[in-house]
């Protein structure tokens, strides 16, 4: 497994409730923020991110039921790493600093991509346009 992906699991595994309420919480400004993001080598870490903040949201507020709890951790782990201001490549370094924000988002999508996908398609989003497929 890729040092990425045991980031990830290791984070995910440090989300709480509270953690969640959190987050909950800080979503609008945070979905704003994401939008913000300027990050040409990264075309899908904007849609990715607010994906993410689509999920938590509706699993947070019970609209969406059967999202797999360490799906839901690895999703707001994601979504706090990207929110940070201090992280592995500081997003001040150009080209660079964004591709650990975009790492992590892209492992979180591929470890729970079926449960992603499964969302996804009941709330008539398309997947290609989250994930890196064309």
């Amino acid at each position: 497994m890729s040092e990425i992906a045991n980031y990830v699991i290791h984070g995910a595994s440090q989300v709480t409730p509270a953690i969640c309420e959190k987050v909950l919480r800080s979503m609008p400004l945070w979905k704003m923020e994401f939008t913000q993001i300027q990050a040409p080598h990264y075309p899908h870490l904007v849609n990715q991110l607010e994906f993410l903040a689509a999920v938590v949201e509706d699993v947070a507020e019970g609209a969406y039921k059967d999202l797999p709890y360490n799906a839901l951790a690895a999703a707001i782990f994601a979504l706090t790493y990207a929110h940070k201001k201090t992280d592995i490549i500081p997003d001040s370094l150009g080209r660079l600093g964004h591709a650990d924000d975009s790492s992590v988002a892209r492992a979180v999508l591929i470890m729970h991509e079926r449960a992603f996908k499964r969302y996804a398609d009941v709330h008539d989003v398309d997947w290609n346009k989250i994930t890196d497929k064309p």
